[in-house]
């Protein structure tokens, strides 16, 4: 098997799976852009299976510490597991990611599950040229009705590959509705954002409802409303939604009338409607898309992130609650918060810490592989005046 010999103090020494090119001292037996290659240490001991591919800056993926092939078997074998994990978590098995990438042991699968119907993404060049084996195996797993590939990320351009969603297995089934936190969303596989809900903030969205009884609600990016709709069920006085979508807008529309709910739809730039919003909140939501996806562009991203923490807060009197979230793995808990409390201090408020926030169990963290968590909030309290 071809593969290559890691130089020392590479990352994968310290628990990591990912081979950058500047970490390579020699390669041998001339790997083929995604083949399965073998890694060795620089006194030529195996370390493992990976995937390879030259084109991207990790030009390596370890996905198993000893000899392994991406057969059938090896697919059907990983994708039983990460049910068994899903089964096992709390979540609701029928809705929820079922493979994780790295986290699952298959770098650059993501499956998201909406009942009997599947997601599936291949984001790495390996993956990719076995997606049949992978459709082959999540079919022998789950018995899905459908599966659709939804390969429009652009992660994909950094691994050589062209955007592509096509129906692999099954009938593309339209719009249809999946129940979540005792909420109906109406969700469009083929033709809506992402993958069809944001299932990573599920278990948030219930965190924060349970502040909103009896208050006036902002939820900023709202997206398809799922802030927004929790709290309106949890008896929110009165819900605000607002998006520069104008699909996210009517998708929020949709689902509050799914659910017999009132929300006022607001579709406006987050930015400039907290500029010229008047203090009339009690609890305010910011879950914006990523603002950064990779290291060069991460304090400006900050500085975004600083921008919409500071005009919430001043929105906000003593009682008055944020929540925030940031999506982005290049910024870590500890400068999110950070940044929160840079804001705090621009304007002048003491804040009381109510909740921190974190991906649901169906996005599974390896301690490892910092990559695996991305997804961080807290929701704080404005303090009386000290």
């Amino acid at each position: 098997m071809p593969g290559l010999i890691i130089a020392p103090r590479a990352r994968i020494f310290h628990g990591h799976e990912w081979v950058y090119a500047t970490e390579v001292k020699k390669t041998f037996g001339d790997p083929q852009p995604g083949d399965v290659i073998t890694l060795k240490d620089f006194r030529d001991r195996p370390m493992g299976t990976a995937i390879y591919n030259p084109a991207s800056q990790i030009v390596a993926r370890r996905f198993s510490r000893r000899r392994q092939d991406l057969d059938l078997d090896f697919f059907t074998r990983r994708i039983s597991q990460a049910l068994l994990l899903r089964q096992t978590s709390g979540v609701d098995e029928r809705l929820c990611r079922l493979v994780w990438s790295e986290s699952d042991g298959l770098p650059g699968v993501i499956v998201d599950r909406y009942g009997d119907h599947l997601v599936l993404q291949t984001l790495t060049l390996a993956m990719d040229q076995r997606k049949d084996l992978i459709r082959d195996a999540l079919v022998a797993v789950i018995e899905p009705k459908s599966i659709l590939l939804r390969n429009d990320s652009p992660v994909r351009k950094a691994e050589g590959l062209e955007p592509a969603i096509e129906i692999i297995h099954g009938e593309n089934p339209g719009p249809f509705t999946v129940r979540a936190n005792d909420l109906d969303f109406e969700v469009d596989l083929f033709d809506g954002q992402k993958t069809g809900l944001y299932l990573d903030q599920l278990q948030s969205h219930a965190e924060v409802a349970k502040f909103a009884k009896g208050k006036r609600v902002l939820d900023c990016f709202t997206n398809q409303g799922g802030f927004a709709l929790a709290c309106a069920k949890a008896g929110a006085a009165k819900v605000t939604a607002v998006d520069i979508s104008a699909s996210a807008c009517e998708a929020t529309k949709r689902n509050a009338e799914l659910n017999g709910l009132e929300i006022e739809v607001i579709e406006h730039n987050v930015f400039d409607f907290l500029k010229h919003a008047t203090p009339d909140y009690d609890l305010i939501i910011l879950d914006p898309p990523s603002f950064t996806r990779n290291k060069k562009t991460l304090m400006d991203a900050m500085r975004g992130y600083k921008e919409i923490h500071l005009r919430s807060l001043k929105l906000l009197e003593k009682g008055g609650i944020m929540s925030s979230f940031c999506c982005s793995h290049h910024a870590s808990r500890e400068l999110f918060v950070d940044n929160i409390v840079d804001a705090s201090v621009d304007a002048k408020k003491a804040l009381r810490l109510l909740a921190n926030h974190g991906q649901r169990p169906d996005h599974p963290v390896v301690l490892s592989i910092p990559e695996t968590e991305y997804l961080k909030g807290v929701t704080v309290e404005v303090m009386a005046g000290r």
